[in-house]
């Protein structure tokens, strides 16, 4: 096929029927968002290294006047998950204004960005750093542990923080909070002038070298710390050359050691063994450290009020601890939590809100609760908390015709997830609309599925629950903005493609055995007796003996499953619930002047399926039909403005359907 303007692309086979849609006009992608790389310190009294800080009344501030800057390396799919439960957790007890300072990697910053700015949790600053940019700063150090390079980074931050910035927490991603975090910041005030570093005792037998023979740790003293949880005096590190400290006692060390097993955490108990006057110890509670071979239980045993919950351990929450599944409780408690719940003011502090809040409460606001309409214009308004790649993925190699499955779902259609997957062999990018709690069903549906779990080319969009109506275009427009490949095949999830074989299903291997079955009433055409008009103008009779790709026009009501470059138009996120939602979307391709040509040998096939609540309420209800109605005319009225004359014959055609109905 040639269409207008366009090299020849794609001849796979897709729906039924499908059309390959090219357009002259592109619509870029939505402009990324991006957060400062440094601290703002306005409102805080003493975040200056200029500043003096031996004052404990200082330390000890009114709520609000102090914002507490928390710093976190995280890189990666996981650690990106891992991050959002430690913060739910210390938002659930926080009371102060806080400014997180993340060092990732380009996965993690893609997808934090992303959560963050649809997040829009009230006092919460964000800055962000490039840990490419650290890799060299610590690469020449062997390290044996799990996390790699990026384990060996909190050595550095001394001097990639911002030079304003006097303190700060800093905490591993696998850490769970059952406190205020203003009580752990408030003990840089028991520090002694010289102590520059605080950090709980190492809950291992680790550091006294027994655990087995040959046994060789690095130097520490005592039983060692953990960096888990860890107060930086950061001026004062600067002061006593810190930087040249420590890697002059790394170099030594390893002179006799190869590498190290516990990443930062044995060089910094090697500069404390060396100068142990450094260290302000921690109370065992502001780090309880849950591994398989661990002391934590001495601390919680002793202590009523435990603070941190840290599982130290590679297997994480599957650690053999007699007493984990009390701790796992409490970690699953904010897995699951609704995090809508956690954006909620900090009481009388000012000037709290991320960007854009205001004037979307202002807009809500204005709304009339009493309006038959309320909920669809609340709906549109809504914000939704976006977790791009929920899940590991790893992107197809660039193809020049290369084609990526879009669509949406919720958890009453996952378990559509796998036949698709054996359907569809390429990559795909498809947006959940769950919970939290369902997000995390959905996690472990993934992990104990054969099929998904051998897909790696899938990527999973996390949206979160808000509203009582199904925002399916916004859930269409974060897979479509998150498709890495040219051309997107915008599908649905109860479609099947005709690509393989579904093992206890019956379906066809080719078009001729797709028109037998027609023939003997097995298959119909696609909703032929409700909405005709959805598919009429793709010509089933002239698709039957096709040879050849063929135009059609478009008509009123048209809704095909579409082929489209990466660049289409997004669909119009007015449209929530059931109804009108591609239909819109079609005619803002053909607004745009993109042609429509079937594809001879392409088809799809849909599943049956139980209503959805939204299809429902427009069964049963005047009232949401009419709701629907009137986004309709303001759909068109839009299209008017945009596009002048041309755009009339879309609202004849809105004026004709209204009539005959």
């Amino acid at each position: 096929m040639l269409p207008r303007g366009r090299p020849r692309a794609l001849g796979a086979a897709l729906l039924l029927l499908l059309l390959l849609v090219v357009g002259f006009f592109l619509f870029g992608r939505d402009p990324e968002y991006g957060l400062g790389t440094t601290a703002t310190l306005d409102g805080d009294p003493y975040g200056s290294r200029n500043r003096s800080t031996s004052s404990l009344q200082l330390l000890l501030p009114p709520k609000c006047e102090v914002m507490l800057h928390v710093a976190i390396v995280c890189a990666g799919y996981n650690s990106s998950r891992e991050i959002i439960t430690l913060m739910k957790s210390v938002l659930f007890y926080r009371k102060n204004p806080l400014h997180l300072h993340l060092i990732t990697d380009a996965v993690a910053r893609n997808i934090l960005e992303t959560l963050f700015r649809t997040w829009m949790v009230p006092a919460v600053v964000v800055s962000f750093y490039d840990a490419e940019e650290l890799k060299p700063l610590v690469s020449w150090i062997p390290n044996k542990h799990y996390s790699g390079l990026y384990g060996l980074m909190k050595l550095v931050l001394p001097s990639v923080l911002p030079l304003s910035l006097a303190r700060v927490i800093v905490l591993d991603t696998d850490v769970t909070f059952s406190s205020d975090i203003m009580e752990l910041w408030a003990l840089f005030g028991h520090f002694s002038d010289k102590q520059v570093v605080g950090l709980v005792e190492n809950q291992s037998d680790w550091y006294l070298g027994n655990l087995w023979k040959n046994h060789r740790p690095w130097p520490a003293l005592g039983r060692g710390f953990n960096t888990g949880v860890i107060l930086l005096w950061l001026d004062r590190l600067q002061q006593i050359g810190w930087e040249q400290m420590w890697k002059l006692t790394a170099k030594r060390e390893l002179l006799t050691l190869t590498a190290t097993s516990l990443a930062d955490q044995d060089i910094f108990n090697a500069v404390i063994k060396e100068h142990p006057e450094l260290v302000h110890p921690l109370p065992c509670v502001w780090n309880v450290q849950l591994s398989d071979h661990t002391l934590a239980e001495r601390c919680y045993l002793e202590a009523a009020d435990l603070k941190v919950i840290h599982w130290n351990s590679p297997k994480k929450l599957r650690v053999k601890n007699k007493h984990a599944e009390f701790f796992r409780d409490l970690h699953l408690t904010f897995l699951g939590f609704d995090g809508k719940l956690l954006c909620r003011e900090l009481f009388g502090c000012p000037n709290q809100f991320p960007p854009g809040v205001e004037q979307l409460q202002q807009a809500l606001a204005q709304l009339d609760e009493e309006e038959p309409c309320f909920e669809f214009r609340q709906q549109q308004l809504t914000v939704h908390r976006v977790h791009i790649t929920f899940l590991s993925h790893q992107p197809p190699p660039p193809r020049p015709h290369d084609v990526t499955l879009v669509a949406q779902l919720s958890m009453d259609r996952l378990q559509m997830l796998e036949a698709l997957c054996r359907h569809w062999r390429g990559p795909m990018s498809l947006a959940l609309y769950l919970t939290d709690a369902e997000a995390q069903q959905f996690l472990r549906f993934v992990e104990t599925s054969p099929v998904l779990s051998a897909r790696k080319d899938v990527a999973y969009h996390v949206v979160y629950r808000d509203g009582p109506l199904y925002p399916v275009n916004q859930l269409r427009n974060v897979a479509l903005a998150q498709a890495l490949t040219p051309y997107v095949f915008l599908s649905d999830i109860d479609f099947l493609p005709a690509y393989s074989l579904y093992d206890y299903l019956s379906f066809p291997n080719s078009k001729a055995e797709l028109l037998t079955l027609l023939d003997a009433g097995s298959l119909h055409t696609f909703r032929y007796h409700e909405w005709p008009q959805g598919h009429a103008s793709t010509d089933y009779t002239r698709w039957r003996e096709a040879q050849a790709p063929y135009r059609v026009q478009w008509s009123a009501d048209y809704e095909p499953y579409v082929v489209v470059p990466r660049d289409c138009p997004r669909y119009d996120p007015r449209f929530v619930g059931f109804g009108w939602n591609k239909v819109a979307h079609i005619i803002e391709l053909d607004a745009q002047e993109y042609e429509f040509l079937v594809l001879p040998e392409a088809f799809s096939i849909h599943l049956p399926h139980a209503p959805s609540l939204d299809i429902s309420r427009f069964r049963s209800s005047p009232t949401y039909r009419d709701c629907l109605q009137a986004l309709k005319e303001e759909f068109h009225q839009d299209l008017s403005r945009r596009y002048g004359s041309a755009a009339l014959k879309y609202l004849t055609a809105l004026q004709q359907s209204r009539s005959r109905a």
